[in-house]
């Protein structure tokens, strides 16, 4: 075996010297330097990048076509209409831009390839095209963010509405609680220092208009065509609270309080019947299924969209949007902290 091993090893180094020896013969042959390339080669470079280029764009058109229907169902809040308007708007303008200059990248590539015959001009600077490439892409940027603030300052803005729901949401490692407050529709005050066991949010013990407000754990409740507005908390990392279908995310950091507000368009169950919602279940169950696992339905969920620690992937709360009738109904049923505290 050790002898079998030593030939090969022997074998294999005359094999390299001899093949060296051709390239040296080759090189001697040509009249120019093997590191200089020919007409030939930028031919067939040019050649191969404009097919490249070909590929690659309709590798782009082919991604589009076979994921299109795996994104996010159609916005559930009024806001979130104007979000997925300017986020289209923002794609169609990328994708045209992507597609003119990646094309012309390529055809230059292809049509300019290196000849001996022809040399490139030389130009110090051109004051017009530098305006052309600053001044659209500048204009364009304007665009999008004129109306991203716009849609920014309408979600955080104070609410105008005479009873808005309200309701706060509170982070940490790694799971989310939900407080709505009582019949006085206020919330009670926190104070980080009275967290313990039974008060994990740190409601003010002290503070009697805390007493009647209602704690959600699991899943939490909104009612469809209301306002609600979010408080959010957290208690030991920068968290961020994100609701894909409704279009909204707002960082939660310790120490402070921040705030959006919004208004669902389609209860729960109207979602479950709408035609994009059941195609996309129908894949995600058939995966699932495929995976040995069982079949799950469509729901609005609370995500953490911060990476806050070992968890953080495990970091949701199922939301429930149902008719104002129903929703007044699940909050009777709900214990005041006064009530899980003397537990």
């Amino acid at each position: 075996m050790k002898l079998l091993i030593v030939l090969t090893v022997i074998l294999f180094i005359l094999a390299v010297h001899q093949l060296l020896k051709v390239v040296k013969f080759v090189q001697e042959l040509r009249k120019t330097k093997e590191w200089e390339p020919t007409d030939s080669d930028n031919d067939w470079m040019g050649k191969l990048m404009l097919l490249f280029g070909i590929v690659f764009l309709v590798s782009f058109f082919y991604q589009i076509d076979v994921w299109y229907d795996k994104t996010l169902p159609p916005a559930a809040s009024e806001h979130g209409k104007h979000v997925d308007d300017l986020l289209f708007w923002n794609l169609i303008l990328i994708s045209f831009v992507f597609v003119i200059m990646n094309a012309l990248l390529f055809y230059f590539a292809y049509k300019y390839r290196g000849n001996r015959n022809r040399r490139a001009a030389y130009y110090t600077d051109d004051i017009k095209l530098e305006m052309l490439w600053t001044i659209i892409p500048a204009s364009a940027l304007a665009f999008i963010i004129i109306f991203g603030l716009k849609y920014w300052n309408q979600i955080t803005a104070p609410s105008k509405e005479k009873n808005p729901v309200i309701i706060e949401l509170y982070a940490k490692q790694f799971d989310w609680t939900a407080r709505y407050p009582g019949k006085d529709g206020k919330l009670g005050t926190t104070d980080f220092r009275h967290i313990d066991g039974s008060n994990p949010i740190g409601m003010d013990t002290t503070d009697k208009v805390g007493f009647d407000d209602l704690l959600v754990k699991n899943e939490f409740h909104i009612p469809v065509g209301k306002e609600i507005v979010f408080y959010f908390r957290a208690r030991d990392v920068i968290h961020s609270a994100f609701m894909p279908h409704f279009r909204a995310q707002m960082n939660c950091v310790p120490g402070m309080v921040t705030t959006f507000k919004f208004k669902p368009t389609k209860t729960t169950k109207e979602m479950r019947k709408d035609s994009y919602v059941q195609n996309l279940m129908k894949q995600i169950n058939e995966r699932r299924a495929k995976e040995g696992k069982e079949s799950v339905e469509f729901d609005y969920v609370l995500l953490c969209n911060k990476i806050c620690g070992a968890s953080h992937y495990n970091m949701q709360m199922k939301i429930v949007v149902e008719t104002e009738q129903e929703f007044n109904e699940w909050l009777r049923q709900q214990k005041s902290f006064k009530t899980l505290a003397n537990k």
